[in-house]
This record gives C-alpha cells, sequence and structure tokens, in this order.
C-alpha cells in the first residue's frame, strides 16, 4: 500500500512527509528516494522513552543513509504536553549534534514558535501547523486566518525558513464554531492554499494525500475526511465540482 500511494503521490508533488520512523514508517522514506523524492521526516515522541529512544535512533540512522533531507523531531509534543520544553530541547541538540549536515526543525501549531523563543531559536527550520478550521474560523475568513497564522510565525523565525507542515480543511464531519466541513470547501481552500504558495514562494505540505478511517475516533468524525483522496484512492471532487 505504501509503494501504491507513493507512485500516485509521485505524479503531482516532489516531496513527502512521514511522522515516524518505526513500525514500517521507516519504509516511507526510502521509497521516497526510490522514486526521486524529497522528505521531511519526522521522529514521533510521546511519553514512551522507550519508543522515542527507537524513533530518534532510526531517524539518525535514515538521515546518515541518505534518505532525510528535513528532521522533524517530534509532532505537538507541546501541545499535547507529552514532554517538556526542557526534555525537548535537549533531544532535539542531540539530533542535530549527530546529522549536523541535516536542517533539523519541530513540528507544532504556529503559535508554540511564538511563545516558545527557545524552540524557535533551536530550530534550523521552522515547521509549523495552521488550521483555521481547528481555531472555528468561518470559511469565508479561512484563508485569511491561515495567511496571518504563517506570518506570525514567519515574523519570530528571524530569517530562518517557515515551512506549513499542515494545513488544510475536512471534506465532511461536524462543524466547529463557523468552521463548516465540506466538499466544496475542501476543493477551494485547498485551491486557495496551492496558488498562495506559489505566488509567495512558501512551501507547503498540505493535510492530508487520503483520507484515514482509523482517526475518526481521535478527532470527532471530522478526522477521517481531510484527504486529496479519500479512502479507496480516488481524487475526490473531480466528478462532481470540476
Amino acid at each position: 500500500q505504501v509503494r501504491r500511494r507513493m507512485k500516485i503521490l509521485k505524479r503531482y508533488t516532489n516531496w513527502v512527509r512521514s511522522f515516524s520512523c518505526i513500525e514500517g514508517n521507516e519504509l516511507i522514506p526510502k521509497i521516497a528516494k526510490e522514486l526521486g523524492m524529497k522528505t521531511l521526516v519526522g521522529a514521533w515522541l510521546g511519553k514512551d522513552d522507550q519508543k522515542n529512544h527507537q524513533e530518534i535512533e532510526s531517524l539518525i540512522q535514515l538521515a546518515r543513509d541518505g534518505y532525510v533531507d528535513y528532521a522533524a523531531v517530534g509532532n505537538e509534543v507541546l501541545y499535547r504536553k507529552d514532554l517538556t520544553e526542557s526534555e525537548l530541547l535537549n533531544i532535539i541538540q542531540h539530533v542535530k549534534n549527530e546529522i549536523p549536515d541535516i536542517p533539523v526543525g519541530y513540528v507544532d501549531a504556529y503559535y508554540e514558535f511564538v511563545q516558545r523563543p527557545a524552540i524557535t531559536e533551536i530550530c534550523d527550520v521552522i515547521l509549523c501547523n495552521c488550521y483555521p478550521y481547528w481555531e472555528g474560523t468561518g470559511f469565508v475568513d479561512s484563508f485569511q486566518h491561515m495567511q496571518h497564522m504563517y506570518h506570525q510565525a514567519f515574523t519570530v523565525a528571524n530569517g530562518k525558513k517557515v515551512i506549513i507542515t499542515e494545513t488544510g480543511w475536512p471534506s465532511q464531519g461536524e462543524t466547529l464554531g463557523g468552521a463548516e466541513p465540506s466538499n466544496l470547501n475542501a476543493m477551494k481552500y485547498f485551491i486557495n492554499t496551492n496558488l498562495w504558495a506559489i505566488d509567495e514562494n512558501v512551501e507547503v505540505f498540505y493535510f492530508s494525500s487520503f483520507d484515514e478511517s482509523w482517526k475518526i475516533g481521535p478527532e470527532g468524525d471530522v478526522g477521517a475526511h481531510w484527504g486529496i483522496w479519500d479512502k479507496s484512492e480516488k481524487l475526490k471532487f473531480v466528478d462532481e465540482h470540476i
């Protein structure tokens, strides 16, 4: 399934992002490189110290073997309060010491980089998530709000590259505040984001490539419907709106 889906993505993008380096996820950057793609490879960090160690060591090895273009040490760890800022800083520094030729960053909501200057300082690249939906923003204002999120991170980056590592809009699910999921809203948000990224030369990893049925629990019914493709690998919107 990984190889099949990567071949689908290859037709539309030169980059792929992975969230973990163990339990089979280490295959993603390897297959990506086989297909000539670039990689943002993440180590998933949580409350399990043993798994954290496995993730970090696997990330370091993948980088040394040439499979990593950008390394992401953790994803929304501070948002979830899985580690303290001090613990995370130590892990990031360790990874930077081990792979000095690879840009190393940390992924979290844009405001974490505003509120935590030590995290912003230690990162070689700022990897920020920007989700108007999760802040209950009405769709009419969503695109402008996403840009505002990005510029907050950009302002504190002190000249470092800022990459939007996640943004998107769900095609189904419950309304959150004024944020209404729908196929049409999802399509418009994707198009607007893509055009803006090209015009402003902003690097964006759009979330997500494929619908993920397993996320319906952790994120409510909306969690399963963030993909550009559905769970059957059919491109959304095409028949209905284009």
